[in-house]
């Protein structure tokens, strides 16, 4: 006989960066600290330090199933946060695994396509592949560039407005020109920004893992998602700012966001 479920937790299904900077590890920091308790189902090992990527090996959905087999009988998942997938039909049998699991899960996918150091993953998006998937996902959270590599557009804003009508989406600015990064949130067919200065000389890797799952844990904290979206910048940006170095800090962040 299975055990009951005993504890409610926050799941990452991403990639594992050995390094820490990003992926599961930098997910189910951010998650703790923000006050839930982190889960990770490794998708892919990298091979990476702070400055560089040489490669990645993918996990098949048997592998990722059974780490998710042994988490659902003990854990009660109300929002997961997806990473680096393979492909779309990698991304599609892991929202149907969600789904199944708990029909009312809310999904917040990351659309990682390349890696801080600058390292192509090779799991190229078009928005044919993922349309169907989108009434499913909760929210989406590429960069600019992410955005037009998976909806190709005139801008990323009006990418960014035409997959609004299936999903949420936050378009993330940080790679804009300019002294300040803008995050727009689509949501219920109107926008909201989200607007901090840039802080120059203190590049830091990744920030994306960082802020979409600082979203998914301020949302399963309750908080409705425009509040859960400013919220994580503000996380995201103490993160920058821990230390002047590629790798940032995590711990006692939540203190500053009081």
């Amino acid at each position: 006989m299975q055990p009951q479920t005993t504890h409610r937790g926050v799941l990452s299904i991403a990639g594992y960066d050995p390094s820490g900077g990003g992926g599961i590890l930098a997910d189910t920091k951010t998650f703790e600290q923000i006050g839930s308790y982190g889960c990770g189902i490794i998708t892919a090992v990298t091979y990476q330090n702070d400055i560089e990527c040489n490669g990645v090996k993918w996990l098949p959905l048997q592998e990722i199933n059974k780490q998710f087999d042994a988490l659902k009988s003990r854990f009660d998942f109300q929002f997961a946060k997806i990473g680096l997938v393979q492909d779309a039909n990698m991304l599609k049998d892991c929202i149907e695994m969600l789904k199944n699991y708990n029909p009312g899960i809310k999904i917040i996918w990351d659309p990682v396509m390349k890696a801080s150091a600058g390292f192509e993953f090779g799991n190229v998006f078009s928005f044919n592949d993922i349309k169907p998937l989108l009434k499913d996902i909760y929210l989406v959270t590429p960069n600019i560039n992410e955005m037009q590599r998976i909806f190709p557009a005139p801008n990323a804003e009006e990418a960014a407005a035409e997959v609004s009508m299936y999903s949420n989406v936050l378009l993330k600015g940080g790679h804009k020109e300019g002294n300040q990064a803008v995050d727009i949130l689509f949501h219920k067919r109107r926008t909201t920004g989200f607007v901090s200065d840039k802080i120059m000389g203190t590049d830091k890797r990744g920030t994306g893992c960082v802020l979409s799952a600082a979203i998914t844990a301020y949302l399963d904290s309750g908080e409705p998602l425009e509040d859960a979206c400013n919220k994580a910048k503000k996380y995201t940006l103490n993160y920058i700012k821990s230390a002047e170095r590629l790798l940032g800090f995590h711990a006692n962040h939540i203190n500053i966001l009081a």
